[in-house]
């Protein structure tokens, strides 16, 4: 993370999201380094979403036997959204959200929202269609337009004009621009503006060979197996915005570039991961403090154990551990 920061106050950036998928397990160690660095940061989850109800724990498909390939991302497990939080009642939101996933929604190996908990839990936050396993390019892939309008229009009621984005991305991939056509023509329609995004799984172009022998290290695979996991298509790293602008000349892509402030500008991080002192408060007698009245009662204490006098020793160790417990903000507690 310290170099990609590093990188982004190199090429000028002054906001950068994080969307990992289906958990926000990095948030905090994200925020934290990102506002060291200057930077803001953008808290946000690649969202599994059920094809139906997170409780249904079946697959579902929505298209034929012979566009299995097309259909519903998981064999029919989940597809994907991507999420943002744009202040704090977002933040909060969005952990509501992966907790319910988790404990509601969890499916084989994926925690799932649905359009229910998203509805419910929207304030606060930013969306769009998502990358191709998004369910409204799903739907277009299988022939499926009145689906795919309908699904962009009841998110479009959920989120509003001014937080929900037709999600653009070009890593090269056929998958990607199949059905751009179809998602520009329903953002004309209903009036949602486009945002190009970049699929970043590591900071340096040069960074790519290394990516992949840890992907058949996470997966137990040899780089020369023919069918082992890799990642198809090219440019996964931190790209400039020079270079975001320079993959696509269309007025849809400089659109969706320039979109990317809409977002950067509702982010505000005001009270996010803000301290808060969980500790309980004991009522102490009139004169005293929780400190001193913890220090009180260990020196009764340790009077009682040894009526002649206190060794040096214990009293050092005493001494020591008292310091610790009220560094740490516990006398309450003890």
């Amino acid at each position: 993370l310290k170099d990609m920061f590093k990188a982004c106050q190199d090429m000028g950036m002054s906001h950068i999201a994080v969307t990992d998928h289906g958990n926000l397990h990095g948030a905090y160690d994200f925020f934290q380094l990102a506002t060291g660095a200057g930077i803001t940061p953008i808290i946000g989850i690649e969202a599994y979403v059920a094809p139906e109800s997170r409780r249904h724990k079946r697959r579902v498909q929505w298209g034929q036997p012979h566009q299995k390939k097309d259909d519903v991302s998981g064999s029919g497990g989940y597809t994907h959204k991507t999420i943002w939080a744009y202040n704090k009642t977002g933040l909060h939101n969005l952990f509501r959200l992966s907790s319910d996933a988790y404990t509601e929604g969890f499916f084989v190996k994926w925690p799932r929202m649905d359009k229910e908990t998203i509805a419910q839990w929207s304030e606060g936050l930013i969306a769009s269609t998502g990358c191709p396993s998004g369910e409204v390019q799903t739907r277009l892939r299988l022939g499926q337009e009145e689906e795919a309008l309908k699904a962009a229009a009841g998110y479009l009621e959920i989120f509003g004009r001014d937080r929900y984005f037709l999600e653009l991305m070009d890593h090269g991939l056929d998958i990607e621009r199949r059905v751009r056509d179809g998602l520009l023509e329903i953002g004309r329609k209903l009036g949602i503006r486009p945002i190009v995004t970049n699929d970043s799984h590591y900071t340096h172009a040069h960074e790519a060979d290394a990516h992949d022998a840890l992907l058949c290290v996470q997966t137990g695979k040899n780089l020369s197996d023919p069918d082992r996991f890799r990642f198809d298509g090219t440019g996964y790293y931190l790209k400039s915005p020079q270079e975001m602008y320079a993959i696509d000349s269309s007025d849809a892509w400089q659109e969706g570039c320039a979109n990317t402030l809409l977002v950067a500008e509702q982010v505000d991080t005001t009270g996010w991961f803000e301290a808060r002192d969980l500790m309980p408060r004991f009522d102490v007698p009139e004169g005293y403090t929780e400190v001193t009245w913890f220090q009180e009662e260990v020196r009764k204490g340790m009077a009682r154990r040894w009526p002649g006098g206190v060794p040096e020793d214990r009293q050092r160790q005493a001494e020591y551990e008292m310091g610790v417990i009220i560094q740490m903000g516990f006398p309450g507690y003890f």
